[in-house]
């Protein structure tokens, strides 16, 4: 049974997987932002780290630097050095106020030392559309979203923003590889459940994920909709939450975000 409760950012169906009964039957699949951003956004009535046992990642999607094909920049050090050369003159569109198209972004400004201005839409079809529109001049944004207007050439994707190159497109660079080593704001869906489930049943729940992601309807599935399964055990499930979680909050922390 899908219990689909959405509010405060995910907060809300969070919340009552971290308050219900530790016996295995309810569990919590999350975004990556729910897990490693909203602790520094919202004034939570849980703890990640107490209330909730992470069990693994069910698959990563990753999200690409995009540009309006009218910006003269083909790679990265490109688009960076035109952001340089004009600072602030150089929009990009984002989903939201701590989305992640919007912390993708300023964590790119921050590393590479640049001034981008942020101009929010509500949701990321909004935000992509406004980079089509040529209204901004870039996006970082989902390649499930972007890909196909990527491939038809009314976008231009320059760098995906995880640590390693996304199967799905082995021809695009990363971040990361293009001179910021380390760089990391690829996305992730996740299963954890209640803190206090007894361990034989938080790893039957591991084992049966893990077969579950390994059948190829379910591959075909994720391909379809740009993501990929990445299964991890629980401890590097939760050194990857405790690894972002430090990230985003020092985004945050530099950069003033703060919801209205």
């Amino acid at each position: 049974m899908v219990d689909n409760r959405s509010g405060a950012g995910g907060n809300v169906g969070a919340e009552i997987v971290a308050r219900a009964n530790a016996d295995g039957y309810t569990v919590l699949t999350s975004t990556s932002t729910l897990l490693t951003v909203n602790p520094s956004l919202y004034r939570m009535s849980f703890s990640v780290d107490k209330d909730l046992q992470p069990i693994t990642v069910l698959a990563t999607g990753e999200q690409a630097v995009v540009v309006h094909p009218s910006v003269p920049a083909r790679t990265l050090a490109e688009l960076i050095t035109l952001a340089r050369q004009k600072p602030g003159a150089l929009n990009y569109a984002s989903a939201g106020l701590g989305t992640a198209t919007h912390l993708g972004a300023e964590l790119l400004k921050l590393r590479a030392g640049i001034n981008l201005t942020q101009v929010p839409y509500k949701g990321g079809g909004p935000a992509a559309a406004a980079v089509l529109a040529g209204e901004v001049q870039l996006l970082v944004g989902t390649l499930a979203s972007t890909i196909a207007f990527i491939q038809a050439g009314r976008l231009r994707a320059v760098a995906t923003t995880g640590l390693t190159r996304f199967r799905l497109t082995p021809d695009l660079p990363t971040v990361a590889e293009s001179g910021y080593p380390g760089f990391d704001a690829g996305l992730w869906f996740g299963m954890s459940v209640p803190g206090a489930t007894p361990k034989d049943i938080a790893q039957r729940l591991h084992r049966e994920a893990l077969k579950a992601l390994q059948h190829p309807d379910v591959q075909t599935a994720l391909a379809r909709q740009g993501m990929q399964a990445a299964p991890a055990t629980p401890a590097d499930f939760a050194a990857r939450i405790k690894r972002e979680t430090d990230t985003w909050a020092a985004v945050i922390r530099k950069t003033g975000i703060k919801l209205d």
